[in-house]
């Protein structure tokens, strides 16, 4: 039902859980890929595309404006364009605000919020009317997170981040949205699940977490032309647990 064959995704964090689950959607929707983590994703590029042909997999840090910058250029010169940019660059680091650093703080918010800026600012230019960027939140930005207020401040920030590009690259017929995921089942929070989990999975309406796969169709939709009057919105995908009081 979404075709995508002839566009063009940049996607960072590639190696993540949810990053792959957005690489394999997209590759079968026929788009072509440029995947990039703070090391190449090879092996992912390769079970997606053996021949090398319409995905790449490349090393870009995003807390460096030089690698972001990188990462477009490279996406222009292999595909000679760039129609989707969805920044999954993340960490997800434990802190209270007693023990947080304040190198803790900024490099949190250097890869959630800042990478998520740099790696948008660098593939805007190579954008085109139908271009669709797709950040990704997270419930944190919005009800806050226990331990982690670097990750929800940076979360919060990539919200208002989005709705602002939202307004600025409208004339340009170009959209940008968010996804706002839950308690998604990937390593990233396995310390919190061990912690917290039955009492955070008590909390979803749904009752259970939620699968990268879920994520990443919530991603798709929001790329695709189903989404062609969608902007400035986020898309929540936690199984309730937004609206639980």
């Amino acid at each position: 039902m979404i075709d995508l064959s002839g566009r063009v995704l940049v996607l960072t964090g590639a190696a993540g859980g949810i990053g792959a689950a957005i690489a394999r959607l997209f590759r079968r929707a026929g788009a072509r890929l440029v995947l990039s983590d703070r090391a190449a994703p090879e092996d992912l590029a390769r079970s997606l595309d053996p021949d090398g042909t319409d995905v790449v997999a490349t090393a870009c840090d995003v807390t460096s404006s030089r690698e972001a910058d990188s990462l477009a250029e490279q996406a222009v010169a292999r595909f000679g364009r760039i129609d989707i940019v969805v920044p999954a660059a993340g960490i997800f680091p434990d802190a209270t605000l007693e023990e947080m650093t304040d190198d803790a703080w900024a490099s949190c918010l250097a890869v959630n919020l800042d990478g998520t800026m740099r790696v948008c600012r660098a593939a805007v230019p190579h954008m085109r009317r139908g271009g669709a960027i797709v950040t990704i939140a997270s419930v944190a930005g919005h009800r806050g997170s226990r331990g982690h207020a670097h990750y929800a401040a940076a979360k919060g920030g990539v919200l208002a981040f989005t709705r602002s590009l939202a307004a600025e690259l409208a004339p340009r017929g170009i959209r940008a949205n968010a996804v706002s995921p839950g308690l998604i089942d990937t390593p990233m929070i396995a310390g919190l699940m061990q912690e917290r989990g039955p009492g955070l999975v008590a909390q979803t309406p749904l009752g259970r977490m939620g699968t990268p796969e879920e994520v990443a169709g919530a991603v798709l939709f929001l790329a695709s032309d189903l989404a062609g009057f969608v902007t400035g919105e986020t898309l929540h995908v936690n199984g309730g647990l937004y609206i639980h009081s």
